[in-house]
């Protein structure tokens, strides 16, 4: 169980352990402590939020593949599903989950990945559905979809897009300032942008309008609960 916060350790830690088939047998508050912990315990499941001080989730889900290429992870994260289902799923995760669904459905999820099962909200398979058949990026805000962006270019334009500076930037993904910079020209190429202000104006513009989606129940993507 991966996650910065002792109390909501804790709190998964009861919700676990109060089952009858599954336990948790150690617990990471750090991307380097989680990547040595998978390392010398080898769990049967992992269960990884993305907001981690150290380094970013995405990152630390192609540590994990590169140990053991069929480690179960499903990332319970804060994050909207809409913003990182598809890119964790693409780094290996088995399932996403988001910490408003509630603990029955951090359970059903946890299980499924467990069997071999994909686990994410109806929204979000719907999404992907509609992706295989979507091969181009649209620049205005409303079709925005960001694929070409890598998932280091797209952490920075949705940090752009809450106002962030460059500095804060390369401070919080331990980057040096000139790296972001050399990233910024690459997205702004990536979705046609002009300049840098335009670059700053779509991804804030993009960033109100998936805050102001409304997101499904979380369901199992393979047999949904009505199955």
């Amino acid at each position: 169980m991966v996650d910065d916060h002792p109390l909501m350790r804790a709190g998964l830690g009861l919700l676990f352990n109060s089952t009858a088939d599954l336990e948790v047998v150690a617990e990471a508050g750090s991307a380097a402590a989680a990547v040595g912990m998978v390392s010398r315990i080898k769990p049967d499941v992992v269960v990884l939020d993305l907001g981690l001080p150290d380094r970013n989730g995405l990152e630390v889900l192609k540590d994990f593949h590169t140990l053991d290429p069929n480690l179960p992870v499903l990332v319970v994260s804060m994050h909207d599903e809409m913003l990182y289902a598809e890119r964790t799923l693409r780094a290996g995760a088995r399932g996403y989950v988001m910490k408003e669904a509630g603990g029955d459905k951090l359970l059903e999820a946890t299980r499924a990945v467990l069997e071999g099962r994909v686990f994410v909200s109806p929204r979000v398979s719907s999404e992907l559905l509609g992706n295989l058949g979507r091969k181009t990026v649209s620049t205005s805000s409303k079709d925005l979809t960001l694929d070409r962006l890598s998932d280091r270019e797209f952490e920075i334009f949705r940090l752009l897009g809450e106002g962030q500076s460059t500095r804060t930037i390369a401070e919080r993904l331990r980057l040096s300032p000139k790296t972001v910079d050399a990233h910024r020209a690459n997205i702004k190429s990536k979705l046609n942008l002009k300049d840098g202000a335009a670059l700053v104006r779509q991804a804030v513009r993009w960033n109100e309008i998936q805050s102001g989606g409304a997101g499904g129940e979380p369901v199992d993507a393979v047999q949904t609960e009505s199955e």
